[in-house]
C-alpha cells in the first residue's frame, strides 16, 4: 500500500469536503488500512514549501501529485485507489 500525503488548511471549504469524503470512503473495508498524512499548510509551511502545488486540497501518492484543488467523491476515491495499486 502506498502512502498518501494531503495538503490542506482548516478554513478551506474544499478541504473540509475532501476530509468528509475521506472519512466516508475510509470507513469501507477496502480503504480502511490506507495511511494518510494530513499536513496543514498554514501550521507547517516549512513542509508545504517542499512540494509543488498551488491549490488545496492537494493529494500526493508517494511523491507523485495526483490531485490538486476541489475534489468530489470520485476524485477522492481515485486517490485512494491509486494508493491501493
Amino acid at each position: 500500500m502506498k502512502k498518501i500525503t494531503m495538503f490542506m488548511f482548516d478554513e478551506c471549504p474544499h478541504c473540509q469536503l475532501a476530509l468528509r469524503l475521506l472519512d466516508e470512503l475510509m470507513a469501507q473495508d477496502e480503504y480502511k488500512d490506507i495511511e494518510i498524512t494530513k499536513i496543514n499548510e498554514r501550521k507547517n509551511p516549512e513542509i508545504a514549501d517542499q512540494y509543488d502545488y498551488y491549490y488545496v486540497p492537494t493529494f500526493y501518492v508517494e511523491n507523485e501529485k495526483v490531485h490538486e484543488g476541489h475534489a468530489e467523491r470520485e476524485d477522492v476515491k481515485k486517490v485512494l485507489d491509486l494508493a491501493k495499486a
